[in-house]
């Protein structure tokens, strides 16, 4: 009995020390499993990222679908050329089978590349909606295939930070004789290696109002004519196909590039309406017509206008504005407000194109020149 009981001891060490090795093992082939894995990614191997994140995975709601085409894949690349990862801590559950490691990754900054993904997207939205003529404010982009060539553009031109986080990851064991340890492949998992990004480009607040509308004025600004009268459907004075308002659209434009521009003065956010009040700074279109109908008088008032007839009235009264539009340097700032709904996607201007269009050019969203049949004589 003595002896039995100085047996127990050493057996309970014995066991103990068998226990602590098999768990320092199953560690082991835990850490070698994930470190298999990983070192894959940061070695940019497309195989297996795709294994982790599905190039559907980032853009679910996109309605078309497309091959892995070459720059899908070199996206993913570019994303995980700085991907790094540190284990920080592994526990073994050898009763389940499963196990648990701490990771602190090293991705890309996800939020920033987001944040520029959406301006960017919206700006092709703009300009879409801008060459077909859409009543939208903007076209939505559906196919994964512009979508990523969106952020192969910005992956190839930007440079982006690198941030830390940690990260969780699940293993089990799917060995039966073998010790095999895999890693579970999970919505959250794919997102921490992304760096969050899935989160952020869901985000319809990725975007503030005040960046949104930023996206909408600036990209009008730096419209072609076709582009501009398309998109605020002022076509009367911005109709290029009349031969006769083709240089006066031309430099009506012009104008707009050289002159606009705003400041957003105050923004109130309501639910998922957004106001914003500001200040449109723009060629001073009152300015241009007073001079404009002060030499158009003079001339209807001189011999010449009588000796003219209707046809030369008509081109030269065309004359006398563009000479005007051309020739003015004078501004001016005033105050206008636009809407912004949140759809659950993003914001998005509410205007019929009628405010933005009368805030840029006042009066003459409109052609102060009569018909060619009216009658200028007395």
């Amino acid at each position: 009995m003595k002896t039995a009981k100085r047996l127990l001891p050493i057996l309970l060490f014995i066991l103990a020390l068998t226990g602590l090795g098999c768990s320092h093992l199953d560690k082991t082939q835990v850490e070698k499993a994930i470190t298999g894995e990983l070192d894959l990614l940061k070695n940019l191997d497309s195989e297996t990222a795709q294994k982790y994140i599905s190039y559907k995975e980032l853009f679910p709601d996109a309605s078309e679908e497309t091959e892995l085409s070459s720059e899908i894949q070199e996206v993913f690349s570019l994303f995980f050329q700085n991907f790094n990862y540190k284990i920080l801590d592994i526990d073994v559950d050898s009763d389940t089978r499963t196990a648990t490691a701490t990771l602190r990754l090293t991705t890309i900054d996800a939020q920033t590349l987001s944040a520029d993904y959406a301006k960017a997207q919206l700006e092709k939205e703009i300009l879409a909606a801008a060459a077909s003529g859409s009543q939208s404010t903007e076209e939505s982009i559906d196919s994964l295939e512009e979508r990523y060539l969106i952020l192969n553009e910005l992956l190839k031109n930007n440079e982006y930070d690198t941030i830390e986080n940690n990260c969780t990851m699940q293993l089990k064991n799917t060995g039966d004789e073998e010790e095999v340890w895999e890693i579970k492949r999970t919505h959250s998992l794919e997102n921490d290696l992304v760096g969050g990004l899935m989160t952020y480009l869901s985000d319809s607040d990725t975007l503030s109002p005040e960046d949104t509308l930023g996206i909408y004025l600036k990209t009008l600004k730096n419209m072609d004519t076709n582009e501009m009268s398309n998109y605020l459907g002022i076509e009367d004075i911005l109709n290029a196909s009349d031969p006769a308002k083709s240089a006066l659209a031309t430099a009506l434009v012009e104008q707009v590039h050289k002159n606009f521009n705003y400041e957003v003065r105050e923004c109130t956010v309501s639910g998922y309406t957004a106001i914003i009040e500001t200040e449109i700074t723009t060629f001073d279109s009152d300015a241009i017509l007073n001079d404009y109908q002060k030499e158009l008088d003079e001339y209807l008032a001189s011999p010449d206008a009588v000796i003219d007839g209707s046809q030369k009235r008509y081109q030269k009264s065309y004359e006398l504005l563009l000479e005007n539009i051309e020739d003015s340097t004078a501004v001016k700032t005033a105050t206008a407000t636009f809407q912004l709904v949140n759809d659950g996607v993003s914001w998005k201007l509410e205007d019929d194109n009628h405010d933005l269009g009368n805030a840029i050019f006042g009066p003459l969203a409109t052609s102060p020149v009569e018909d060619e049949d009216s009658d200028y004589d007395e």
